[in-house]
């Protein structure tokens, strides 16, 4: 094992996200998936290599569960020390760009394996005794019951103008 990063290092007690991430990789059947799709997935044999499936296929359930497009699953990656590490990247790692991930749900969309994906887990879930919805892309965010920002209320913008003139006239009570 090669040496702590000082960004790996730098926060020791576990984040919300990360506990959620470790509970998503306990729920979901990642040997089932990776076998689904190792029989068609490119073992660069006449191309370039391709990112090893495991990482890329957490990548891709990770952009579906954080609702990111392609550049902003890039800059999650650069960004954020407990998506590379679920993903089983490091910061030293050659980390795939927007056109690798593209690629990817290309290659989930030409081999019909979006609905295939989400029935294997689906499936492994109700084994489990635990229920998801039917929902495309929201599908496990109640059922990890990830951690949302708490609702703010909605103040109109005659109301806060009112507040913020009687501010600034001294008569707020």
């Amino acid at each position: 094992m090669s040496q702590l990063t000082f960004a790996e290092a730098e926060y020791e007690g576990k984040t919300r996200r990360e506990k959620f991430l470790e509970r998503m990789d306990k729920l979901i059947p990642w040997e089932k998936l990776e076998r689904q799709l190792s029989k068609k997935y490119s073992t660069g044999k006449t191309s370039r290599k391709p990112y090893p499936l495991p990482v890329i296929l957490r990548i891709h359930v990770m952009q579906l569960i954080y609702n990111l497009n392609d550049p902003a699953m890039e800059d999650t990656l650069y960004e954020i020390e407990s998506i590379r590490r679920f993903a089983g990247l490091r910061m030293s790692d050659n980390l795939p760009d927007e056109t690798t991930i593209l690629n990817f749900r290309h290659f989930l969309e030409k081999h019909m394996f979006g609905q295939r994906l989400f029935d294997t887990i689906q499936g492994h879930l109700s084994s489990q005794g635990l229920k998801s919805s039917k929902k495309a892309v929201s599908w496990m965010r109640p059922l990890l019951q990830r951690p949302l920002r708490p609702k703010m209320k909605r103040v109109s913008a005659t109301l806060r103008c009112i507040k913020s003139r009687k501010a600034m006239n001294g008569t707020l009570a």
